[in-house]
Parts: structure tokens; C-alpha cells; sequence
């Protein structure tokens, strides 16, 4: 988290906010921390059986080598050419159709953006999610259990920062019964916003 936190400059922070649509600092802020988490704590999900893992690792070696890290603002625009940038393709696998709307109307609700810039803050936040974990595998030499190490820990890391790991954790389980939006709110998700102001 802290890695790709630090990516993240006031510049391309503004830039995002362009691209949502006027969305202010603060909300865009917001919705990129809760993607960020969502997404960490899905890969670490995927990747708690040495299958997944396994598979995990070859995604990595094969699509996600950590060069989009060097053309965020080309991600973030949508100008860039790499195939490791199909967000929507990387949401797909990690969460699955069901998964995606609740972890929208999740970032929707904690931020305070609508559905199509919370889908669209998603669909950047993905690349750079696995671009960091791939630059990270390739300069420590992450093997399988290193991996799994890795995504574990840090999710612990960032349950024991908020409280909002404990609400994603329970939107990723969930099997989703086309209730989403009232099992949301009953989930607490209004104190998300509060959770993740600086």
C-alpha cells in the first residue's frame, strides 16, 4: 500500500480527479485508498492456496512486470498502450462479476463519487495494483510463498491501520444474492468516507 501510495504524487492525484470528472481531491483521495485496499486484500484472497498463488506468480512474470509504474500518467489518461493496463479484465478475475458492483457501490459510498467514477477509479487503480506488486516480485525475487507472504501481510498491515478491511473482507466473501445495496449500508459503509480523510 504504502509503495504505490507513494506513487502517487499531487500531480497525478489532480489528474485522476480530471479524469473522474471534477471529482475533489479529497474524494478522489478516498475512493483510490479504498480500491487499493479492495484489491489487495482480493489478491491476497486468490492467492492464500499455492494454486492460486502459482497462478497468481505466472500473471505476474507473463502481463504485469512493473513497467506501467513508469506510465501512470498514461494509465490514468487512458493513453497508454500496455496490455497489463485492461483494468476491467483484471477486476474480472480477481472479483468476478457479482463482486465488482458490491466493491463499486463500496467506493461509491465511503468517497462520496458516483457509480461510473467509482467504476472508473477502479478500473485505473487495478493496473497499478498489480503493476506494483510485479516490480516488487522482480527486485526481491519473490518466489510463491514469498508472494503469499507478502499479499498476506500486508492486508494485516493495513486491518490493523481502519476499520475497512474488516467491511471489504466481508463484501469479497460474500455470494452475492442481488441485495447488495441494502447489505452495504448495513454493513456500516457510510463511516468509510471518515476512515480514510488524512
Amino acid at each position: 500500500m504504502s509503495l504505490l501510495q507513494g506513487q502517487l504524487s499531487e500531480t497525478l492525484i489532480d489528474q485522476l480527479s480530471n479524469q473522474l470528472g471534477g471529482a475533489d481531491r479529497q474524494q478522489t483521495e478516498v475512493a483510490s485508498n479504498l480500491a487499493m485496499n479492495t484489491l489487495m486484500n482480493a489478491l491476497a484472497k486468490n492467492a492464500s492456496t499455492p494454486q492460486g498463488a502459482s497462478s497468481l506468480l505466472s500473471a505476474l512474470d507473463r502481463d504485469h512486470d512493473g513497467s506501467i509504474m513508469d506510465d501512470l500518467a498514461g494509465l490514468i489518461s487512458g493513453n497508454s498502450q500496455s496490455k497489463s493496463a485492461d483494468g476491467m479484465g483484471i477486476l474480472s478475475h480477481l472479483l468476478g462479476g457479482s463482486n465488482i458492483f458490491n466493491v463499486v457501490e463500496m467506493i461509491s459510498k465511503g468517497s462520496g463519487l458516483n457509480r461510473n467514477s467509482s467504476m472508473n477509479m477502479l478500473m485505473k487503480m487495478a493496473p497499478m495494483v498489480l503493476g506494483m506488486l510485479g516490480k516488487q516480485k522482480r527486485q526481491t525475487n519473490m518466489d510463491q510463498n514469498g508472494l503469499m507472504d507478502f499479499l498476506s501481510q500486508s492486508v494485516r498491515n493495513q486491518g490493523q491501520q481502519n476499520q475497512a478491511s474488516s467491511l471489504i473482507t466481508k463484501i469479497l466473501d460474500r455470494d452475492g444474492d442481488g441485495s447488495a445495496m441494502d447489505e452495504i449500508a448495513g454493513m456500516g459503509m457510510k463511516v468509510l468516507g471518515g476512515l480514510f480523510k488524512r
